[in-house]
């Protein structure tokens, strides 16, 4: 009987340790399951935000090229009346300067003609005034 207690006490560990290694699996099983079904939730959230980040840079997108075109149709307006006005002042500063380019010319070839006169007139008086000291 001494043996026997040993043994009996042995298999009730057994048994024991085998009932509390299943509750351990069933423990695990469901911990796997409950990680599995926040996995899934986790997953389709992240999805859903990526979705709706996706949407919205398009959103974004879209209003981007829309005031960049807008922008880029104003500047292109401003210029060409910046152009327009540019060339009319250019024109306008040609003809200024034609005209001042001809009055002077005009009063220049005036001025060139009195003088010219004027030094062969008094080139006429100093040779009638050599030519009559010559003659004294």
């Amino acid at each position: 009987m001494k043996l026997r207690l040993p043994i009996v006490l042995l298999v009730l560990s057994f048994a024991s340790l085998s009932a509390l290694a299943q509750d351990v699996a069933s423990g695990a099983k469901e911990a796997g399951k409950d990680t599995e079904k926040v996995a899934k939730k986790i997953g389709h959230g992240t999805k859903k935000a990526a979705t709706t980040t996706a949407d919205a840079t398009k959103d974004a997108a879209k209003d981007t090229e829309k005031g960049t075109e807008k922008a880029a149709e104003k500047t292109a307006h401003a210029t060409k009346k910046g152009a327009a006005k540019t060339t009319d002042a250019t024109k306008d500063a040609a003809t200024d300067t034609a005209k001042g380019t001809e009055k002077a010319a005009d009063d220049t070839g005036h001025a060139t003609k009195t003088a010219a006169k004027k030094t062969a007139s008094t080139t006429k008086k100093a040779a009638d005034k050599t030519a009559e000291e010559v003659k004294k």
